[in-house]
C-alpha cells in the first residue's frame, strides 16, 4: 500500500481547485467582476467534493 505524500496530497487538491476555476471561467467567459467567478467558483468546488 503507498502512503500519499503531503506534496502529492497538495498537488491533487491544487489541481481539483484549478479545474474547477477553469470550468466556470469556460461557462461564464471574461468580463465579469471578480465576486461573480468567486461565488461560482465556491458553487463548483462544493458540487465536486
Amino acid at each position: 500500500m503507498e502512503i500519499k505524500s503531503s506534496v502529492d496530497s497538495y498537488n491533487e487538491i491544487s489541481s481539483r481547485i484549478i479545474n474547477c476555476c477553469i470550468e466556470v471561467h469556460k461557462e461564464l467567459g471574461p468580463g465579469l467582476v471578480e465576486s461573480v467567478y468567486e461565488e461560482c467558483a465556491c458553487h463548483v468546488m462544493k458540487e465536486n467534493g
